[in-house]
């Protein structure tokens, strides 16, 4: 049983490491910056929330239902609405989404985890932003900030309870790589996508 502790561990590390460039990366990105900046502005905060929804729309959508299998939960995980209602909240009408990810068909239910990986991390990053957000511009979760509260006081829970069923996936199937692959790919499409717009 210990084994199988460390074991994990030591897949997370390394997935942590392997990823961490492109994560850096994301997280110097100017639009990622404006958001933890004290002085960000209201059409700061909505363009980064418009880029953030279309990443996340089409991965719900397009990327996540093939994963319904190895995480039963996957549905309550959706964040596009919240965003959804941030925008109502704000009086901003979405135009059209963009679909930043590519060759979805290809893409193995591994690699699908490795993205899923970045965009369930990307809940624990928003409580932090939350609390910038509310200082700065005065929103609330029920008013603008339904996205970065995320799932409230159970964030931390559910960031445990998808991180063991990666953990047992990975374990059962023995396919770190594609993992890896699949989170250091939805980091780089999601700074590509943050700069091409």
């Amino acid at each position: 049983m210990n084994n199988d502790i460390t074991t994990a561990e030591t897949f997370l590390e390394r997935l942590r490491t392997k990823t961490s460039v492109a994560h850096t990366n994301l997280e110097r990105l100017p639009v990622s910056e404006s958001i933890m900046n004290p002085e960000v502005t209201a059409s700061q905060y909505l363009f980064y929330l418009n880029l953030m929804h279309d990443v996340v729309k089409q991965a719900e959508e397009d990327i996540f239902p093939a994963l319904t299998p190895i995480m039963p939960d996957i549905a309550e995980r959706n964040k596009a609405a919240l965003i959804e209602s941030d925008f109502s909240a704000l009086g901003y009408a979405k135009m059209q989404n963009q679909k930043p990810f590519e060759n979805i068909e290809a893409m193995s239910p591994a690699f699908r985890m490795g993205i899923l990986y970045v965009i369930e991390g990307s809940s624990l990053g928003g409580r932090v932003i939350l609390k910038n957000i509310n200082t700065a511009l005065g929103l609330t979760e029920d008013n603008g900030t339904a996205y970065f509260a995320g799932y409230g006081n159970k964030t931390g829970s559910m960031w445990k309870s998808f991180l063991n069923a990666l953990t047992a996936y990975e374990e059962e199937h023995n396919n770190e790589d594609e993992i890896i692959a699949g989170a250091e790919y939805a980091f780089n499409t999601i700074s590509r996508h943050f700069t091409q717009n």
